[in-house]
């Protein structure tokens, strides 16, 4: 299936407003401030890191994630809380419960949407699909074809939100499983190429929808040495022009605040990454102007 029938085919059933609620935090009384908080990579790390763990002692955890959130929640009501694939494999909880844990605590934390990494194909696509039914929020992998699989018509292209009047909307970019993932735990899904897939959802959302800002949930990995021959959030973000912010995730990259980059057409196009293991949370505040021009600053939450 070409990519533009694809993204027509299921366009229509995937624009899901979710109605957000009233803010409390101005710049100043003009401007509408929304937060975007963002986690990747947590690989079912529910435990904070024990007291003699020789890098991260003591750190982590989700008691402790979830405690934050709920203060900046109280902070900033207008927040979108993000996570970037790769929720699955990495500790004990995931191999006895299989992904449920980790799905039911992030809808505890109100999650509001996710994109699926390699490793979250570990159990199989059944695996995954047998597991989703915990989550609360949707997962948005918009450059995977689930066409006869499980997982066909249960995933979205996109997603939009309106965050008292700020339209945001959302997509997501997986790697190439072939190669990473054996072919029999993603059975027929067809990898379509994401740079084509970014360029095409970005004007749809920013242009056809009239999204204030539009933001990539990517599982592609921040920078490679051969940038020729593998796609980054780096070099997507040169190479595309539309998209406000890519969050990323795969190559465990700590950044301890965003990556400002140029996009095609030389507007700005922010980059960010929290590393692994629920270590950092990313977090990252937009401030809109009566006329929905924008400014933002952006840092690392250490958990």
């Amino acid at each position: 299936m070409k990519r533009r029938e694809f993204i027509q085919k299921t366009a229509a059933t995937t624009a899901l407003a979710g109605l957000g609620l009233s803010f409390s935090s101005f710049k100043s009384l003009d401007t509408k401030h929304l937060t975007i908080l963002h986690t990747n990579d947590v690989h079912s790390y529910i435990d904070p890191f024990p007291a003699d763990h020789p890098r991260n002692a003591n750190m982590g955890g989700v008691s402790r994630r979830a405690a934050i959130i709920e203060n900046i929640r109280q902070e900033n009501p207008n927040l979108l809380l993000l996570d970037a694939g790769d929720i699955f494999q990495g500790t004990p909880y995931f191999n006895y419960y299989g992904g449920e844990l980790e799905l039911k605590l992030m809808s505890m934390m109100k999650y509001d949407l996710g994109t699926m990494g390699n490793h979250d194909f570990d159990n199989g696509i059944e695996g995954f699909y047998s597991q989703m039914h915990n989550a609360t929020f949707d997962f948005v992998t918009s450059n995977y074809d689930f066409t006869n699989t499980v997982l066909q018509g249960k995933t979205k292209q996109f997603k939009i939100f309106d965050k008292n009047g700020i339209k945001v909307g959302i997509f997501g970019l997986g790697i190439e499983l072939a190669g990473l993932v054996d072919s029999r735990n993603y059975k027929e899904t067809k990898y379509l190429n994401p740079v084509e897939i970014a360029q095409d959802l970005s004007r749809f959302l920013k242009h056809e929808q009239k999204c204030d800002l539009v933001i990539c949930l990517s599982h592609l990995g921040y920078k490679y040495n051969d940038e020729k021959e593998k796609i980054s959030d780096v070099k997507l973000a040169t190479l595309t022009k539309d998209i406000d912010l890519i969050i990323g995730g795969h190559t465990h990259t700590f950044l301890e605040k965003p990556t400002i980059l140029k996009n095609s057409e030389g507007k700005e196009v922010i980059v960010n990454q929290a590393g692994c293991y629920g270590i950092n949370m990313g977090r990252i505040d937009f401030y809109f102007d009566n006329d929905k021009s924008k400014s933002h600053n952006g840092r690392s939450i250490i958990i």
